[in-house]
């Protein structure tokens, strides 16, 4: 998560976003290669390849694998707000909020139902219906789930979130797998047809730049930077805060069920049990 990172990515987005922009056709040639894989009538029969469909299984399973042990250590702290965090707490701001803002909320809410994008496989010069559009112009006939740019690519790179922060023994193994499945990712969407050269390029710049963004937020700007008690304390408020709206929402609920007001000895174990929540 270095500036050499940073500038690697943006000058990646400059030559691909001037080239695929300016030359769109590229996109068609690229994908071109892979419609004239026919298998049993189909077109881009790649797509149908078992090891290739499986092997794109598996890496949408990473992530969520990776995520879990972290979201696994969220819940447990606002259930057991006073029991010390099983995992870092900047790590799981970090990683949350990475996969949040990235794959999440950019990609498959902003971009994908808002860039009508149609898919290789969906326009005229491959059978489909729908008219080809450059990178850069969100205007196209996909009415939702478009192509650009691509969720499963963005998902695949964001693997770089917990690469980066792996021992500093293995961070360079680490950020060099997620890489290569971003990559492989990126491969087995073009060669289905789903997606364009473009499509998975800008799902990795833009995954990596949230990444970097949220990686200098967290651990790097000094003005910005969190530690691991402020967040732990922040998110035992929260859990107090929490269970004192379920306690007070379930009190009314009872209340209005048992209809007459509560008499003495029942209002002093009311009190009792309400102490107990703090």
């Amino acid at each position: 998560m270095n500036r050499t990172g940073l500038l690697i990515t943006l000058a990646i987005a400059v030559v691909a976003g001037l080239l695929f922009g300016i030359y769109p056709e590229l996109d068609l040639r690229i994908s071109r290669v892979f419609y004239e894989h026919v298998v049993g009538g189909n077109v881009f029969g790649w797509r149908l390849y078992p090891p290739l469909m499986m092997a794109r299984d598996a890496g949408l399973w990473v992530g969520t694998l990776l995520i879990a042990p972290f979201l696994a250590a969220l819940v447990i702290k606002l259930i057991l707000p006073r029991r010390k965090m099983l995992a870092s707490g900047r790590a799981i701001f970090f990683l949350t909020s990475t996969l949040a803002l990235g794959p999440g909320l950019l990609v498959n809410v902003i971009l994908k139902d808002h860039w009508d994008r149609p898919r290789p496989i969906d326009v005229i010069q491959f059978g489909g219906t729908e008219h080809f559009m450059a990178w850069w112009d969100p205007r196209g006939d996909c009415p939702n789930n478009c192509a650009f740019v691509s969720g499963d690519v963005s998902g695949a790179f964001w693997t770089i979130a917990p690469a980066v922060l792996a021992p500093p023994a293995w961070r360079a193994v680490a950020v060099g797998a997620a890489v290569t499945l971003g990559l492989g990712m990126s491969v087995a969407r073009v060669v289905a047809g789903a997606h364009a050269a473009s499509d998975v390029i800008f799902a990795g710049v833009f995954t990596f730049l949230i990444i970097w963004l949220m990686y200098a937020l967290i651990y790097r700007w000094p003005s910005t930077r969190l530690d691991d008690a402020t967040i732990e304390r922040r998110l035992e408020r929260f859990s107090a805060k929490c269970r004192r709206a379920l306690f007070w929402w379930t009190a009314r609920v009872a209340d209005e069920i048992a209809g007459p007001e509560l008499d003495e000895d029942q209002d002093a174990r009311f009190k009792r049990r309400r102490r107990g929540w703090w």
